[in-house]
């Protein structure tokens, strides 16, 4: 090859050469090999290539001109913790172009330069429409471990002029790695998909980021994963986020809880959630999910909410007093659902509403809670701690034993199962309740990158290992979080898709329900947000910077990308004509089951009224009551820490990091003005980004120590409180 220019990054020597039909970079580590990245690919040749004045932050810039067209290509390259390069394709087409086969990008070097002679493994690859991410350990030669990550939303002009997904774009088999681009399939009709001549289009925004060991324990390995997924996050372009107003939200998916009658049924004279509008037999996991929602909610507001009591009472149709647990189903259900048969999570997850809810004091989820114990201990003793997809309660035979080919049931169950045990731990101080919990963590040792089956189970997972660390004090547990915080980062889709239909809501940093699941659910997202709170408030100072950061950023978009679950939200023509679960009605103010990063009808398998409660959690999560003040507090990170100072300032700590925004909103108490008011951090006073006499929003540091002070003028007397049922 020819060398068109070198340039160093760090301890890496980057050389830009000019091969046969591509233009390559070439990075090395002095005597510990390299990688080979496919800069353009050039069908014929680079027929000219010229230098360009560089942009900031650019290390190099240049112009390729080939029979597609031309290619202006940047490189970039930073050093901070870890080093990174970036490299950014950006193609204007001489002629109307059908784009041909683009081959993968990527190449680990061997000895001589030979990829077939490098030794090495790839831990984890772009799953589905998940990040477009591989990565992999470099290990003979010695160059070390490797993050590369494909910024799809950078990418969205090409996916929209092609009409094609980047669905597992971004992976390969050693040694050939990388992003293999999608192009419209060949058959008897050729594409008619045209980039069109003369207009820029980005086709690939490759950041890669290094780091100098190799093979390693899984421990290590996923601590590694976070910290470069946070240094490739911190390069891209994110999309911003808005104020989204969850308690209003909240008070109508109360209203339409109680008085919709596709949302309850009657049995045995009490009150029971349907899983999707008008559809599905009441089970224990849909009513325990909205029930705890709401009694967060009423805590929140701190007025009693009927309905909450109203859910409570039909609990107790659902425990089975000879098997000591609670059951799926009502003894009730429909002859074409067998009562026996329960999925392995479900007979752990309506534990964990129940015993969160005891320890807030409930006496009869205590009871409940108390009286399972056994049950759920067998079934992880006969399992082994490793449990099937489906299995039958009566006597534990298995209906599904794995999720496909690859033998694994439930993975992530054990993690729920920890936190469930450490609430009996904290509920009794019984030690054999801490015994189940270490030993279910245990047993999904070396899972690595399978670890996740559902997302909310796996950040349940990850916060039971916290909370063991801060037990037990075994910095074991500790590490073994960050397995489970990896896996679910493994699964996010860190890009904002603008495919078809999704370019109507936001899907930034959405987290795919299953491990291999198509689309993203309300459900999983609102529950893995109500985890990832427990997990901050026990990692504090000792957590890891990148994965507080990673944390704290999905929970943050969370807030914003959540609202589009509604389907008043979106536009009708966005919405599944017939879903597989009952019918949407857009005046219901229920949030969707799914919607797609490639754009397809959202709501195919339903109105999820057990998804309801995400009003509640996020409400009751991000707003915060502020006694004798005419406003309330909105901010989109968990607060670690407050103080009143005085009857008329206040002192808030954020969970964040220091080189992310957060959003501070004071907001407008019905039949109350907003009083002249002064936010300060230690930098000095914030001015406001955005002001109405509603609501007055800030942008601050979001691990920031925030003052806030208001005036003393009197406002209205009356007591606002949220409207009840």
């Amino acid at each position: 090859m020819r060398e068109i220019a070198a340039f160093a990054g760090g301890e890496r020597m980057v050389s830009v050469c000019a091969g046969r039909d591509a233009v390559w970079a070439i990075v090395r580590r002095p005597g510990a090999g390299g990688l080979a990245v496919r800069a353009a690919h050039c069908p014929g040749g680079p027929a000219r290539i010229r230098r360009l004045r560089r942009q900031p932050l650019e290390a190099l810039r240049i112009e390729v001109a080939s029979a597609i067209g031309i290619q202006t290509i940047s490189f970039g390259h930073a050093m901070a913790e870890l080093s990174t390069l970036r490299i950014r394709t950006e193609l204007t087409p001489v002629a109307p172009l059908l784009v041909p086969f683009l081959p993968r990008d990527l190449y680990p070097l061997g000895q001589r330069d030979d990829p077939l002679q490098a030794e090495g493994e790839v831990e984890a690859a772009q799953r589905g429409l998940n990040s477009g991410l591989i990565y992999f350990h470099l290990d003979k030669p010695a160059f070390g471990t490797v993050l590369y990550f494909q910024n799809l939303t950078a990418l969205n002009d090409y996916f929209q002029g092609t009409q094609t997904t980047p669905d597992g774009a971004v992976g390969g088999e050693w040694p050939e790695l990388g992003y293999l681009p999608p192009t419209p399939p060949q058959s008897g009709t050729p594409p008619v998909n045209a980039l069109p001549a003369g207009t820029p289009v980005t086709i690939s925004d490759a950041v890669l980021v290094f780091h100098d060991a190799t093979a390693c324990d899984e421990r290590d390995s996923a601590l590694r994963f976070l910290q470069m997924s946070a240094a490739a996050y911190r390069l891209i372009d994110r999309p911003a986020t808005a104020y989204r107003d969850w308690v209003g939200r909240a008070e109508q998916t109360l209203h339409d809880l109680r008085t919709a009658p596709e949302a309850t049924i009657r049995h045995y004279g009490h009150t029971y959630i349907h899983p999707y509008t008008d559809a599905e037999y009441p089970d224990i996991m849909v009513q325990m999910s909205l029930l705890a929602a709401i009694h967060d909610f009423a805590a929140w507001t701190e007025v009693p909410i009927a309905f909450e009591a109203e859910l409570a009472a039909g609990l107790l149709k659902f425990h089975d007093t000879k098997l000591a647990t609670m059951r799926r189903y009502l003894p009730n259900v429909g002859s074409d659902k067998d009562k026996d048969t329960v999925d392995s999570w479900y007979l752990y997850h309506p534990l964990l509403n129940l015993g969160r809810m005891a320890l807030d004091g409930d006496p009869q989820a205590k009871h409940f809670f108390l009286a399972s114990l056994d049950y759920a201990i067998k079934a992880a003793h006969h399992f082994d701690y490793i449990w099937p997809i489906q299995f039958k309660v009566a006597d534990f035979s298995i209906i599904v034993e794995a999720r496909n080919d690859d033998g694994l049931g439930q993975t992530d169950v054990g993690g729920i199962y920890a936190y469930v045990m450490l609430l009996a731990y904290e509920l009794t101080a019984e030690e054999r309740f801490l015994r189940e919990a270490r030993a279910a963590i245990d047993a999904a040792e070396n899972m690595r990158f399978e670890l996740n089956y559902q997302a909310n189970l796996t950040a349940w997972g990850a916060a039971a290992c916290m909370r063991l660390w801060r037990i037990t004090n075994d910095s074991d547990y500790l590490r073994q979080s960050y397995v489970y915080l990896a896996s679910f980062f493994h699964n996010c889709a860190i890009w904002e898709s603008q495919v078809a239909f999704a370019k109507h809501y936001s899907n930034f940093l959405g987290v795919t329900c299953l491990h291999d699941g198509p689309y993203m659910a309300i459900y999983e997202c609102f529950d893995s947000f109500v985890a990832f709170e427990h997990y901050l408030k026990d990692g504090g100072p000792d957590l890891d910077p990148a994965a507080r950061m990673l944390i704290c950023e999905y929970c943050r978009y969370t807030l914003h990308r959540a609202w589009f679950y509604y389907p008043d939200v979106l536009p009708a023509t966005v919405l599944a004509g017939k879903s597989r679960n009952g019918h949407i009605d857009r005046k219901l103010s229920f949030p969707l089951e799914d919607l797609y990063h490639d754009g397809q009808p959202a709501g195919q398998v339903g109105q999820e009224i057990y998804g309801a409660g995400a009003a509640f959690a996020f409400a009751a999560r991000s707003f915060h009551r502020v006694e004798g003040a005419p406003f309330m507090l909105f901010c989109d990170h968990f607060l670690l820490q407050s103080e009143r100072t005085s009857g008329h300032s206040l002192s808030l700590q954020l969970s964040g990091n220091e080189d992310r925004p957060a959003m501070l909103s004071i907001v407008r108490l019905k039949r109350h003005t907003l009083p002249r008011l002064v936010v300060s951090t230690a930098a000095g006073k914030v001015r406001p980004k955005h002001s109405t006499a509603e609501r007055i929003d800030y942008a601050v540091p979001a691990d920031a120590r925030v003052t806030l002070q208001w005036s003393k003028k009197r406002t209205s007397t009356k007591r606002t409180v949220v409207r009840q049922d």
